[in-house]
């Protein structure tokens, strides 16, 4: 018997059939319930935060919840039905959900267990981050909805019409790093940004940086007292210039050429005896007889011409001989002296397996010492700028220096000393030099978050910055510490902005960004020089896409740092991928330059940039702007 078609729809079979989204509404449903378990424990955790920031931090505990598994299955059933696959779901987790949830409830005839959330309720989320954004760096500037930071040169505080024109090209916030110069500068800085706000009409905030507990190489010896100087030659070993060299009375250096010449400074007034034309004979440092023409009366000396190679040193004794129409040059005068030559630093060399002692007492660093047969006598050492280390680093953890350029592995911590085997530099070796930075990536460190200059340095800040930078925060209680401060200095409603540059940071991102949202103006710089070397090169894309992901759960803005268009502000052009990357800043609500030479040119490609950029993409969305062809 055949049935017919209404007996085939209404079959008890038919009926019974499961929809194919039913199993996707269960999982979603269960997912819904699993986020909202999770807010309500973490109940204490909430009441801690403003009421301002509350609803941002459940936000941050859905976002959290829903990243903690691997969301990619889920999603491929989402895109499969041609719903939200949530992937952009960061700044409103639940009413994204939600949205999800209603709409599969309606396709099975459900009645839905709550209405669809609006479009109002979605963009909240949006709309918190905007108001956070214009809190801490001003109000966007009509043309663009990222903002630009410029950190200034201390140069620049005797520089008002630099700083005017970083404004009118496109400059909304000043940086000024509290690790380099001093108050009397920064208050030059401050006044000529409030000056050139006034006469240009143009909002700009101020960001302070405090230098935080930065760890450094130390001091390095003084090289010895020698001065070189050689002609130049062709392939041939053919003089084709002579060297040029500045001789100058000790002490006296009014009228000093431009020109990067060797000056030798010549003791008690010899050179007042000479003239031009005469000759200047003695023996170099290796007991070789040079020879010097005196070319030219310049300043308080005179220009001298040399067609020999030769070293000097203080206290090598000069001969002057004057030539007469007729008879070949002669003596004349006493014989002079060479005084106190301008001394550098020494340099330390290191090459892979190389021994480096870093020491705790600051003694000036020294290279490699070796006996006349090439033994080692004593391994380069060098000392650091935070003592407190010590204790905290262990045998076999990296060391890293001047941003990772070399790389090395703890082989023995002593009480003074830490001894380390140089593990990464080129085959031509790496210079070492004071003042570079010290990353140790494996070793939990139990540094302070402010140091007692940054204490010292804070109430500066307060009185002249609209927002104030934490320098290699890693824990939350340095930025309890900084909240602190600020509550004691009346200064609360500071701004803070965070820098994310070390593996600890990144590794408490969420417990820091809950810390952080116990002020009410706030912000987060992706700091990706150091967070590099720290984490490796390797993962620093992946690492700033999380740190904008949480960041904006939150919804905080985000400050793109580091190296942006650096070619550019040093050079004057940029490289292909240097105007990628900041293309790619697009995605933050701040991005950062670096102070150089071309810095005003750098400044406006960069506005140029983020305004076209800004119709293709708003943070992880793509907008679909009308195309060309």
């Amino acid at each position: 018997m055949t049935l017919s078609r209404k007996e085939v729809q209404d079959s008890p079979s038919e009926r019974e059939k499961p929809s194919p989204y039913a199993d996707l509404l269960q999982e979603l449903t269960s997912l819904r319930e699993e986020l909202i378990a999770l807010e309500k424990a973490s109940d204490v955790l909430l009441k801690e935060v403003p009421a301002r920031h509350r609803a941002s931090a459940a936000n941050l505990i859905h976002y959290l919840g829903l990243r903690r598994r691997d969301a990619r299955p889920l999603q491929k059933k989402l895109a499969a039905a041609g719903l939200s696959s949530m992937g952009r779901a960061e700044s409103h987790v639940l009413s994204n959900l939600d949205a999800i949830i209603t709409l599969l409830q309606r396709s099975q005839g459900e009645n839905a267990s709550q209405a669809i959330p609006s479009i109002e309720t979605a963009a909240a989320g949006y709309a918190l981050l905007e108001t956070n954004t214009n809190d801490l760096l001003g109000k966007s500037p009509a043309q663009r909805r990222v903002r630009i930071l410029v950190t200034l040169p201390g140069s620049a505080a005797d520089d008002y019409a630099l700083i005017r024109d970083m404004l009118l090209q496109g400059m909304d916030c000043a940086r000024i790093n509290c690790a380099h110069d001093n108050p009397a500068v920064w208050d030059r800085l401050t006044r000529q940004i409030k000056r050139a706000r006034r006469e240009t009409g143009r909002s700009c905030r101020i960001l302070m940086d405090l230098g935080g507990p930065k760890l450094r190489t130390g001091e390095i010896a003084l090289a010895p007292s020698v001065l070189k100087w050689q002609p130049r030659r062709d392939a041939y070993g053919n003089v084709t210039e002579p060297a040029r060299i500045w001789l100058h009375p000790e002490g006296d250096t009014a009228g000093r050429p431009a020109l990067a010449w060797p000056a030798v400074p010549v003791k008690d007034g010899w050179l007042a005896q000479a003239a031009v034309h005469d000759r200047i004979e003695f023996n170099d440092a290796r007991g070789a007889l040079r020879r010097l023409e005196l070319v030219e009366r310049l300043g308080s000396g005179f220009c001298a011409e040399s067609t020999q190679t030769a070293y000097v040193k203080p206290g090598l004794k000069l001969y002057l001989l004057r030539r007469s129409t007729s008879s070949s040059p002669r003596p004349i005068g006493y014989a002079g002296e060479i005084g106190a030559l301008l001394q550098v630093a020494d340099t330390i060399r290191l090459y892979r397996g190389d021994s480096l002692v870093v020491t705790r007492d600051p003694v000036p660093g020294q290279s490699a010492r070796f006996d006349s047969e090439g033994h080692l006598q004593h391994p380069a050492h060098i000392a650091c700028s935070l003592p407190e280390i010590f204790p905290s680093v262990r045998s076999g953890e990296r060391i890293l220096f001047d941003d990772g350029r070399i790389g090395g592995v703890i082989r023995d911590v002593g009480t003074d000393e830490i001894r380390v085997e140089i593990t990464e530099a080129r085959d031509a070796g790496e210079k070492l030099l004071a003042d570079k930075g010290i990353n140790l990536p494996d070793s939990q460190l139990d540094l302070d978050g402010l140091t007692s200059l940054d204490v010292e340095h804070l109430e500066f800040v307060v009185r002249n910055a609209d927002m104030v930078g934490l320098s290699f925060v890693r824990r939350p209680d340095d930025i309890l510490l900084l909240q602190e401060h600020l509550k004691r200095l009346g200064a609360r409603k500071l701004g803070i902005v965070i820098k994310i540059e070390t593996r600890t940071a990144f590794e408490q991102l969420p417990e820091l960004i809950f810390a952080l949202l116990h002020s009410p103006v706030a912000g987060i710089m992706i700091a990706r020089g150091d967070l590099a070397v720290e984490c490796g090169y390797e993962r620093l894309a992946e690492l700033q896409e999380e740190i904008l992901w949480l960041a904006e759960a939150a919804h905080l803005p985000v400050i793109w740092a580091t190296q942006v268009l650096e070619g550019m502000a040093k050079t004057g052009k940029p490289s292909r991928a240097e105007v990628t990357d900041a293309a790619a800043g697009v995605r933050a609500e701040c991005v950062m330059l670096n102070k150089g030479p071309h810095i005003i040119e750098t400044i406006r490609m960069l506005d140029n940039i983020l305004h076209r950029m800004q119709a293709h993409q708003w943070k992880k969305r793509s907008l679909l702007r009308q195309l060309h062809w």
